[in-house]
């Protein structure tokens, strides 16, 4: 069981390296493009025209690639064995694909409509140039859908490196014509880097399908039994995963009404900081999990199912405390490292820092309903998680409304927390009468440790960060108080026995005892 634990967690390691480099070269990506076409009719153009396919993929079919393959696909493999999983996720794919061409070809048609739809200010030129490059981009919803399908396969076979790094690789992909041919070909040429990259993730993943010995088995059926289950779980899923977008979308109705406009940004840049340092490893983890889960849910093994959701939640909250209290404590210094500076003033970073420290506390709430919300998902179940999402929405407009004109930024920050929070306690309640509750007293002390921990980290972060401020640089002010925090939680929690340090030391012992006989050779 112990070595079976440290490959979790080495996997899940390498996963949110590979992840979190995506989101550095996405970071870069971005750069590039403000450094090359500013805030001009040209970027303005080409943001727009590159949101709408995404929404679009986002908005219909995400959801039943990401949710409804891999638990079907996971209970065809578990019962009926290898050839049938492929003939199943052949099927599944031709349908996907014939839906995504057909989204593409009325993207493609209606591209002038659905630039007035996104982005109805516009002067003439602009919109034309935004339909124009929305026409080269929009076969990007058919080699999303394929690439999303590759992704399901290989997760459901425990290859988890290669669909981590599909953002990387494509990310470089368009890193590459900045370098090399943008002077040449310009905003047109980019739309179709974006498209070949997007291309590159479908086909960077094939090698990987053939290891597994993946056969395509082209089938438009709808009818059979295997189909008809992803479409009964379909729309439940779909619901459950508008719940952000709606969410984002009433916070920045209140945030607009707060400075002149400018809570708007400032909740929106901290949900940007928020999502990529809670996201790296919350989606590592659950990506990891989800095809155990379903294999679990098809053969029917609680007991199983139950351990891999404890140990899952047990990991998930050992990184996910400490990051809470971190981010509280260090919100200022962050983002003031991260975007202050030029127009985004001293006033900036404080709307900014503030709406960061409170929708931190909703970190703990976020994790635990992106790890459980995989138990219902694994067992074809949508119903949980569509009222989880309906209660989350409305606890959110509601505090909005009740908290924002008394805190500001702080009232819609909170309103968020809250309604992770509220969502995470909905799906939880009933994992009782399911036989998938494994909050044991043993897992409740461990949450009291970890919090402890987290406290005496924090206060030292605290005042390591007072110490410098003013003092020192951006960088230093940031980082020193940070890493002495990271290490005295190893220390803390190293000394109270909680195991994933140990597995975390053991695998860096390993790996630095490897390197050393290497090197000795």
């Amino acid at each position: 069981m112990e070595k079976k634990k440290r490959g979790a967690v080495w996997t899940v390691g390498v996963m949110m390296v590979i992840t979190l480099g995506g989101k550095v070269l996405g970071l870069l990506r971005d750069r590039l493009l403000t450094v090359n076409y500013g805030s001009g009719p040209e970027a303005n153009a080409f943001l727009t025209a590159s949101r709408i396919p995404r929404v679009f993929f986002d908005t219909v079919f995400a959801s039943a690639i990401s949710a409804c393959l891999i638990p079907v696909l996971g209970e065809v493999l578990a019962k009926r064995g290898k050839r049938e999983a492929f003939r199943f996720a052949g099927n599944f794919m031709t349908v996907m694909a014939l839906l995504c061409a057909v989204l593409t070809g009325l993207g493609v048609l209606f591209a002038p409509q659905l630039t007035g739809l996104f982005a109805d200010g516009y002067d003439a030129g602009t919109a034309a140039l935004c339909a124009d490059l929305t026409r080269i981009m929009m076969p990007t919803v058919l080699f999303t859908g394929l690439a999303f399908c590759f992704v399901g396969v290989l997760q459901t076979f425990d290859e988890f490196n290669i669909p981590a790094a599909i953002s990387l690789i494509s990310n470089l992909a368009v890193i590459a014509y900045y370098l090399t041919l943008n002077g040449k070909y310009g905003i047109y040429g980019l739309a179709a880097a974006f498209l070949a990259a997007w291309a590159l993730q479908a086909l960077v993943q094939i090698p990987a399908l053939r290891k597994k010995g993946f056969r395509l088995y082209p089938s438009l059926s709808v009818k059979n039994d295997d189909m008809k289950k992803v479409f009964r779980l379909l729309l439940p899923v779909m619901v459950s995963t508008w719940v952000l977008p709606i969410n984002q979308t009433v916070n920045s109705n209140f945030g607009s009404r707060l400075f002149e406009g400018a809570g708007v940004s400032a909740v929106e840049l901290a949900y940007n900081l928020y999502t990529v340092i809670a996201g790296v490893f919350v989606l590592s983890v659950t990506n990891y999990i989800f095809p155990r889960l379903t294999r679990e849910s098809a053969r029917g093994d609680g007991g199983a199912l139950r351990e891999t959701l404890r140990s899952a939640t047990h990991t998930t909250l050992f990184v996910v405390i400490p990051m809470t209290v971190g981010l509280f404590v260090m919100a200022r210094p962050l983002v003031n490292f991260i975007y202050g500076g030029g127009e985004f003033d001293d006033f900036s970073v404080g709307i900014t820092a503030r709406a960061l420290r409170y929708m931190s506390l909703g970190m703990i709430g976020y994790a635990l309903q992106a790890v459980l919300s995989r138990a219902y998902f694994a067992g074809q179940s949508g119903r949980v998680p569509l009222i989880a999402g309906a209660a989350s929405i409305g606890v959110n407009a509601a505090l909005c409304a009740l908290l924002t004109p008394a805190l500001d930024v702080a009232g819609i920050a909170a309103a968020s927390a809250a309604s992770f929070a509220v969502n995470a306690a909905v799906l939880a309640v009933p994992l009782k009468k399911r036989g998938g509750w494994f909050f044991d007293k043993k897992f409740i002390l461990d949450f009291v440790k970890l919090l402890l921990c987290s406290a005496l980290m924090g206060a030292a972060a605290f005042f390591a960060r007072s110490l410098l401020e003013g003092r020192a640089g951006k960088l230093l002010t940031l980082c020193l108080p940070a890493g002495a925090g990271v290490v005295l939680y190893a220390a803390l929690t190293w000394a109270l026995g909680l195991e994933e340090t140990r597995f975390a030391l053991g695998a860096v012992k390993k790996l630095f005892g490897k390197f050393k006989k290497e090197a000795g050779e």
